[in-house]
């Protein structure tokens, strides 16, 4: 099978009714065409996904598929802006049709849900390594930044943190986890679900904004250095944002040292979350939990924005603690 004709066979097809809008030329040409509503921003984000880096070798198509994409709408979540279009640049050892099948069907199901199309990309014989560059819009001067947090801002994040590095360490045989357990944190590494309809929800609420995808307190600092603030983390209340890890520690003793301290490990600094850490005045609290609930995504309250900079962690008493965990980064040593 040649090129072109893996193109047409697994990518090319009209553009989906949900996702024309905005999108004025889509595969065929040397570029795509899009245009953003009237009063809009374009919203531009990429990331790679490298095989033996980011995924197993012989992780299921269908799941690398839509984890491809995932990670750069959790990206447009985080800026407040909807799913337009994206490119895909494709490398692979050989071209496989049961594995184009099934990596194009998830691919496409996560696309298709969020009014997101395929525009164009690139399709290339090597190491098996994606690239995809999404495309969203945001209302002018209305996107989510990091660089908005406030002195006296509540501290929030989404969903359920630390699952997928649980779910990691558990596959590389670091530690062992029941059955059901294993599935979920599983289901979460490889199948995350991006926050798009609580970033949206969160303009004009939110100060600043980030998705988490190396880890909390990495993430979280982006924004403190950009905001030019500090933070202080109750870390009971963000060890509660971990369910997953909370049963976890359940099973394993809950006075286990090495439990606790990978379960901290995982819910703090472990990455690959793609849930939302966001900074929003105390006045918004109750604007915040409707907001979540209408979409279905539960929040957590886990500290304030200070003046003073750095990131402090502290105990239901208001102690300091000092935790040996860090967030990941490709090139620490």
């Amino acid at each position: 099978m040649g090129e072109f004709e893996l193109i047409r066979r697994y990518f090319d097809r009209p553009i989906p009714p949900r996702a024309r809008q905005g999108v004025d030329l889509g595969i065929g040409d040397d570029c795509a065409l899009i245009t953003p509503g009237p009063g809009m921003q374009l919203a531009v984000s990429s990331d790679m996904l490298v095989s033996g880096r980011h995924f197993f070798a012989d992780v299921d198509p269908r799941t690398l598929g839509h984890k491809a994409l995932a990670v750069n709408l959790s990206d447009l979540a985080a800026c407040g802006a909807r799913p337009l279009a994206f490119t895909l640049a494709l490398a692979l050892p050989e071209a496989q049709p049961a594995w184009l099948e099934g990596f194009a069907q998830g691919l496409f199901a996560l696309a298709d849900a969020h009014g997101c199309a395929l525009v164009g990309g690139d399709t290339t014989q090597g190491p098996l390594n994606l690239c995809i560059t999404v495309f969203g819009e945001v209302p002018q001067g209305q996107a989510l930044l990091r660089s908005g947090a406030r002195v006296g801002d509540d501290l929030w994040v989404s969903g359920s943190l630390g699952d997928a590095a649980l779910g990691l360490q558990a596959l590389l045989g670091r530690v062992q986890l029941d059955d059901t357990l294993l599935q979920q944190t599983r289901q979460r590494l490889e199948c995350p679900t991006p926050r798009v309809a609580l970033g949206t929800a969160l303009r004009g609420m939110a100060s600043a904004c980030a998705d988490v995808s190396d880890g909390l307190l990495g993430d979280l600092g982006h924004i403190l250095e950009r905001s030019g603030v500090g933070a202080r983390i109750d870390l009971t209340a963000a060890m509660l944002s971990g369910a997953v890890c909370a049963q976890f520690l359940r099973a394993a003793g809950q006075n286990d040292p090495q439990a606790l301290a990978l379960a901290q490990q995982c819910v703090l600094a472990g990455g690959d979350d793609y849930e939302l850490v966001f900074c929003a005045p105390p006045t918004r609290r109750e604007d915040v939990q409707q907001a979540a609930q209408a979409c279905g995504v539960p929040v957590h309250r886990i500290g304030r924005i200070e003046a003073e900079a750095g990131l402090r962690v502290v105990d239901a008493q208001g102690t300091p603690v000092t935790l040996a965990v860090r967030s990941f980064d490709h090139f620490a040593r």
